[in-house]
């Protein structure tokens, strides 16, 4: 994938940036970008929040989800960018892949904050540790704000980010990324 990419400054938030040239939007504070440009490389860092891709006839766009960004409404605006696309032709038969992410077994999460995710993602996305406590499911969280948005075509990879093959910034502190890039071949 040569040329430009398009990176964001990814802020949790729901912030999309359509993204027209190669390189264009680079550096902005958002955590989603979409394109209908052939060519446009997208992309997102992540740990342990969730990198989504959503592909549609003509258009492609990836997110940073994280539970700030779920509550924030970040698949919502990747989603309602992505059928806002002239090539998009409305963005039905959306289709998306969620790539390594940090897994409940390891997800240990607050009561306020599973309830602000739960409502959100209008559906239950608490779990449980591998030692016992109240763990998020952030793939639940994921599928949920999907299907609220319209979209109920979620391929899971499953991938663990607590698995050493990863970087997670929650089991192991690393301050390293995974990249989750996504590129239009052709409109």
């Amino acid at each position: 994938m040569g040329g430009q990419w398009t990176w964001l400054r990814q802020v949790h938030g729901a912030k999309v940036v359509a993204v027209t040239e190669p390189g264009g939007g680079a550096g902005s504070a958002a955590d989603g970008a979409v394109t209908e440009v052939p060519g446009v490389v997208l992309a997102v860092h992540t740990a342990d929040c969730a990198p989504v891709v959503v592909v549609g006839d003509g258009a492609v766009g990836v997110a940073h989800a994280g539970w700030r960004g779920i509550v924030a409404g970040v698949l919502t605006e990747v989603v309602r960018a992505m059928r806002d696309l002239p090539a998009c032709s409305g963005g039905t038969g959306l289709r998306t892949v969620v790539g390594p992410l940090i897994r409940p077994s390891a997800y240990e999460f607050g009561p306020a904050e599973l309830a602000a995710v739960t409502g959100a993602a209008r559906c239950d996305v608490g779990s449980v540790t591998s030692w016992g406590t109240p763990a998020l499911d952030l793939v639940a969280a994921v599928r949920g704000a999907l299907s609220t948005a319209g979209v109920s075509d979620v391929e899971d990879l499953g991938f663990d980010t607590a698995h050493e093959s990863f970087f997670s910034h929650r089991v192991r502190g690393e301050l390293a990324r995974q990249a989750t890039t996504v590129r239009l071949e052709h409109a």
